[in-house]
């Protein structure tokens, strides 16, 4: 996925790019980490770059020499998007993001492993994990029994059956960056278990997948930086000090 959200960005100012996808970081466009680190993982085959303006994209000098690499316009939101690329039968869907630049290969076999035997799976980064290795690094948690959860951007869709799921996404996506009322929109009662934390978030994210008919789970990332995405001048800053520190 490496659309832009509506309205303008505070990042590309003074950037001379007109799309996030396409912003340096490290001497490169922060796609091209990206499309690196899944074309490095065995585990990943032909990847579809999803953009409103895919062919700026495609024209991109860093991208040249990946093999595989496909490239569509995107919809008019990230559920339609994906329901579009979603492959025939029950083929999985690795997604990701276009500023989910810190993404290795060893986070790609970690989220896959976890995401075995599931319908939809989501990479979580719990509270604990991060601050041991980032305690600078500011984002946003979802609190639950036993832990406070941030996204990592990493998710699996076993194929078309996700559909209805992606067909209810599309009505609330509007308020993904509003944990609770994502949360509501299941219902009071997986609401209530939240706020009062009677539950962890495996349990809250397996009923919301019972919903639909689905087995849905969390995979907790043992790396923090997995959930360390360029939104922030901040972000960025410390996405270039943890490339340094890998070489």
């Amino acid at each position: 996925m490496a659309g832009s959200r509506p309205g303008p960005d505070s990042l590309l100012t003074g950037s001379g790019v007109s799309t996030k996808a396409l912003l340096p970081i490290a001497g490169r466009p922060m796609l091209a980490h990206v499309v690196g680190a899944l074309r490095a993982s065995p585990l990943v085959g032909r990847i579809t770059i999803l953009a409103q303006n895919s062919a700026e994209l495609a024209a991109e000098a860093s991208l040249e020499g990946f093999a595989d690499l496909y490239f569509a316009d995107s919809g008019q939101g990230i559920s339609s998007s994906l329901a579009a690329a979603l492959p025939e039968g029950d083929a999985p869907l690795l997604v990701t993001t276009a500023d989910n630049v810190l993404l290795t290969p060893a986070m790609i076999a970690d989220f896959l492993v976890g995401a075995e035997d599931s319908d939809v799976a989501v990479a979580m980064v719990e509270h604990n994990v991060l601050l041991a290795s980032y305690p600078e690094s500011k984002r946003t948690w979802l609190k639950f029994r036993g832990g406070w959860w941030s996204g990592a951007n990493l998710f699996r869709l076993r194929g078309r059956r996700v559909l209805p799921l992606l067909d209810f996404w599309g009505r609330i996506e509007r308020d993904r960056k509003k944990g609770l009322k994502i949360i509501a929109a299941f219902g009071p009662a997986l609401l209530l278990a939240v706020v009062l934390r009677l539950i962890t978030i495996h349990q809250g994210v397996a009923r919301a997948g019972q919903r639909f008919g689905l087995t849905a789970k969390v995979v907790p990332m043992s790396a923090g930086e997995a959930c360390i995405d360029a939104d922030k001048p901040a972000d960025i800053a410390l996405i270039e000090t943890i490339m340094a520190g890998r070489g």
